[in-house]
């Protein structure tokens, strides 16, 4: 056995009977989803599944040979049983996971067993984070997590990009990091870098003379960057001499080399000077100014053209895609637009007691929202209906959101500290981040996910810094659409991830004692952290022992051979 495999963790997509692990006596939990949503294995594990469509072809296009999730409410709930208390030991998961190109939810998460009040057990699943605030940090990104209540004792400070004073932007592409930042001098732009680790960044350029990159998203493999003239005196800093206005989209060509998009402007509301937000809903990639001039929505038809899509009066920004639609926060008064797709906007109500809404995170399946002045964050209960989670500390603004290895985490104003999510409307603070002498405003603002860690950039220190919470493997490459071979190992010391057959991730490393993964909660087949699964799933098995590199080699090849490719 491969000296990195033994007692090994691995999630893995099986395909066919041509395995020779198929009849494993190892095998805890076997469910093919050809025609039921039973367990197959000998020990007949009891569940419950709900609105899940068994008339779909699986990878070898053979009907009913899998299952479709709607991200919406579909689940397979298996009850806890000993056989699913895997402690520290070896096991693994197998399964095939399809998805779809042009999305208009979140893809959600594949397995999970996991408790979020103790912290304790593991996720796997597609992590595709926007709202965060104005940047949308993670598209179609693999992860694969465990956790046994285990946090760094305090944050890494992973270096001040260039001459910054605000990280507006974190984004991870192709595997690297990237930042959007704010520069205050009257010579100076928004930059974009690129995080070389340690406390090392390689500047990408500066799109355009604005003074800030204030959005990033991928979009068809590229990453785009929206400039704008921010007006630093809203962070209770001196204004900033650079009057140069962006309020333009660019795509990045690599080595520095920014291609124009095109400006957010329209008859009705004028020309931009910002953008406030950019975020991919039905294939396509859409943009919102921050600022009243040229406020709307905008949509990216190619070359410099963006088609104007109406306002519902106010701004509209910080977008985030959820079951269906997309959501706006508002820096007007604080009420949350909803926008169909159709040319339509709906105000869905405003949180009791705030003026403005910054940003979002969907957990657990359901919307949550961060809000100013009481740094307080409500989640969506339909309608018109925002209900309060819990203040953040003494915080005033809570901003950047994010969901990492089973946690919700929250960034705030004055003190830029961050917050974890604990149920009810409790929150426990994981350090301040930002501890800048004689300011009034810290923000802990922009958040991704990346290479196993939580990143958070801040203001007005520029800096950037990490956390580890339990341990996790990541693939900040996006995942394809169609049927895919997926692989996670839980080596003697580290994760990896596995995509058709190829290792593209390993987690940091780390004393398998320190993990035992047993809780007695319920595994999902199609929930978890973030949402319910949004595809469809095949071949979902769980084993009692690690899978080896010969293991993942062949399966994947079965996996090709089945589908025709």
């Amino acid at each position: 056995m491969n000296r990195f495999l033994t007692g090994a963790l691995v999630l893995l997509f099986v395909c066919g009977t041509g395995s020779n692990v198929r009849g494993d006596d190892k095998l805890i939990g076997d469910w093919p989803l050809a025609g039921d949503t039973l367990d197959h294995s000998s020990n007949k594990l009891k569940s419950r599944a709900r609105d899940i469509d068994l008339k779909v072809a699986g990878p070898s296009g053979q009907a009913n040979t899998a299952g479709g999730f709607d991200g919406r409410s579909s689940v397979i709930e298996v009850d806890d049983n000993p056989a699913l208390h895997l402690g520290t030991g070896e096991f693994s998961i197998s399964l095939w996971a399809n998805t779809q190109e042009k999305l208009d939810d979140v893809l959600g998460d594949l397995v999970a067993k996991y408790d979020p009040q103790t912290r304790t057990g593991f996720n796997l699943g597609i992590l595709n984070l926007s709202g965060v605030t104005s940047t949308q940090s993670n598209h179609r990104h693999l992860y694969f997590g465990i956790d046994a209540d285990k946090i760094d004792p305090q944050w890494t400070d992973c270096g001040r990009p260039g001459d910054n004073l605000y990280v507006c932007a974190l984004c991870v592409y192709k595997g690297e990091l990237y930042a959007g930042t704010f520069e205050h001098g009257a010579d100076q732009a928004g930059h974009v870098y690129r995080y070389e680790g340690g406390q090392q960044w390689v500047d990408c350029g500066s799109p355009d003379s604005s003074n800030a990159v204030q959005t990033l998203a991928v979009f068809e493999g590229h990453l785009y960057a929206g400039t704008g003239r921010y007006l630093s005196a809203g962070s209770a800093l001196p204004e900033s001499p650079n009057e140069t206005p962006g309020g333009k989209v660019y795509r990045y060509e690599g080595a520095g080399e920014w291609v124009d998009c095109g400006k957010l402007q329209n008859p009705k509301t004028g020309e931009s000077f910002t953008t406030g937000g950019l975020v991919v809903y039905q294939g396509a990639l859409y943009a919102g100014p921050s600022k009243h001039p040229g406020r709307g929505l905008y949509r990216y038809e190619g070359g410099k053209n963006w088609e104007f899509l109406g306002e519902p009066g106010h701004r509209v920004t910080f977008p985030v895609v959820h079951n269906g639609a997309m959501y706006f926060a508002s820096l007007d008064g604080g009420g949350i637009e909803r926008y169909d797709g159709q040319g339509k906007f709906a105000e869905v109500g405003k949180p009791e007691g705030i003026t403005q809404s910054y940003g979002f995170a969907i957990y657990r399946g359901d919307l949550y929202c961060s809000t100013w002045p009481n740094g307080e964050v409500f989640r969506y209960g339909g309608g018109q209906d925002w209900i309060n989670v819990g203040r953040l500390g003494d915080e005033k603004e809570v901003m950047g959101m994010a969901v990492y290895n089973g946690g919700f985490f929250a960034g705030t104003l004055p003190l830029a500290e961050v917050y974890r999510y604990d149920g009810g409307s409790n929150w426990s603070r994981t350090g301040q981040l930002d501890t800048t002498p004689d300011v009034k405003y810290r923000r802990a603002w922009s958040m991704a996910v990346h290479d196993g860690r939580l990143y958070c950039g801040t203001l007005p220190s520029g800096h950037v810094y990490s956390l580890e919470a339990g341990k996790s493997a990541t693939y900040g490459h996006a995942l394809p659409a169609g049927w895919v071979h997926l692989a996670a190992v839980r080596g003697r010391d580290h994760l990896r991830l596995y995509v058709n057959g190829k290792l593209v991730a390993r987690s940091s490393q780390f004393a398998a004692k320190d993990y035992d993964v047993s809780t007695t909660k319920p595994l999902t087949i199609g929930f978890g952290p973030q949402d319910h699964f949004n595809g469809k799933l095949a071949e979902v098995r769980l084993y009692g022992r690690a899978l080896t590199d010969a293991d993942i080699a062949q399966l994947a090849k079965v996996k090709k051979s089945a589908a025709g490719q």
